[in-house]
Parts: C-alpha cells; structure tokens; sequence
C-alpha cells in the first residue's frame, strides 16, 4: 500500500505513522528523516540538498522531489511505504503526482489527521523534554506529567520547552501549516483518496480508525 498522511503539527501523525508502519510491515518516510539520510549518504541529491542547507536556506521542491525519487525506486519499498511530511503544498503534490506516473505507482490513500487549532495549541504548548539529549524523554505537562515538577523521571535532568513548542511560534507554526494545507486536502478530496480522521480522540482509537479507513480502501481495490 502506498500512503500519505497529513495533520498538522501536535496531531500525532509521527505517532500514527509509525504504528502503521509496524502494523502493516511497510516503511516509514520522514520527509525530514530521508533529507538527512540523503546527505549522509551523500546521493546525488542529498548532494544537491547539502549545497542550500549549508547556506541556511529552504531546500527547493525539485530537489526534495528529486529525492524522494530516488528512494520510492528502491525496491525495497516494494511493498509499500507511508510518506510524512511532504508534499506540503499544491505545487509539490502536483510534481509528485508525475513523479508517481513516471515510476508507474499511485497512491492508495490520503490520511488526514483532522483537528482544530485550540486543542493542537494545548497539546503542544504543554510538552516538555528532558533537557538531557542521550535521554531525550518527553512529557506532557497536563497528559503525561512527570512524578516531580520539571523533573525527568528516567534520569533526573531538568525538563525543558523547546524553542518551537513555545506559544508564538506555535501560532505562526499552525498558521502556516493550515494556510498550505487546504488545498493539498481538497486536491486529493477531488482524487476520491482522502480520509478525514479525528485526531483529537486517544491515540488508540484514531490507530483503529485508520485500519477501519484502509480495511475499506482495501476492500474497494
């Protein structure tokens, strides 16, 4: 099955994907995670992509698509995979839509995590980490609580708030991200392969809720 996931920042898609990922035996890909590989690995275009992030700047969209051509030829993946983290807009969907003909695939469904701002806004906000980077755990101020205040349970570091959970750039983060992301959904709502989920419900239940959305993805092909 091939499979693409969108939700914005907080709904749990890093989560999700990976249950899936487990459940199905098909690979994970990180948009992020496959960047960074690329580069050290030293591809042709983690090479290109190294050349603007050694400059401090956005890694374009030929390159990125470049990229993940490169890897979804593998034929390892031939069993699948679940994308996450691109494409992010309509122009990227659109030049991964012929990258998908050219290597003769499709995707099979489009799973959006659907919530609102307010409660993504509590969900993020409230996370802390270890400030201990070989510990690297995190909680959740309200849902997960460490035993002591601001306190590590596993080894007793300081708990921090990451730079981009903090409330101001949460905002712009969502802004951004909703902005971009509405017309990648009505694209693929228009290509009959988008399946709204909420993720607002515990992380069991939206797991379960996707099987149910594939089982019928499934039963339709």
């Amino acid at each position: 099955m091939h499979l693409l996931f969108l939700g914005p920042p907080g709904a749990g898609k890093g989560t999700q994907c990976q249950l899936l990922s487990g459940e199905l035996n098909i690979t994970h890909l990180s948009s992020g995670d496959l960047l960074r590989a690329s580069v050290a690995q030293n591809t042709k275009s983690g090479q290109m992509a190294k050349t603007y992030m050694d400059k401090g700047l956005l890694v374009p969209d030929e390159v990125l698509i470049a990229m993940f051509k490169e890897k979804l030829s593998d034929t390892s993946l031939k069993t699948g995979y679940i994308l996450d983290g691109f494409p992010r807009n309509l122009a990227q969907a659109q030049s991964f839509d012929i990258m998908l003909t050219d290597l003769n695939q499709k995707l099979d469904c489009v799973i959006n995590l659907d919530m609102d701002s307010e409660p993504l806004m509590l969900r993020i906000t409230g996370r802390r980490v270890c400030s201990n980077k070989a510990c690297n755990k995190v909680y959740h101020i309200k849902f997960s609580p460490p035993k002591l205040d601001n306190i590590c349970d596993s080894c007793g570091h300081e708990l921090i708030i990451r730079a981009d959970d903090k409330e101001d750039l949460v905002k712009v983060r969502l802004k951004t991200y909703f902005e971009q992301t509405q017309p990648l959904i009505d694209y693929y709502q228009k290509q009959k392969i988008l399946v709204n989920i909420d993720a607002s419900l515990a992380t069991k239940d939206v797991f379960n809720r996707i099987l149910n959305a594939l089982k019928e993805v499934a039963k339709a092909h």
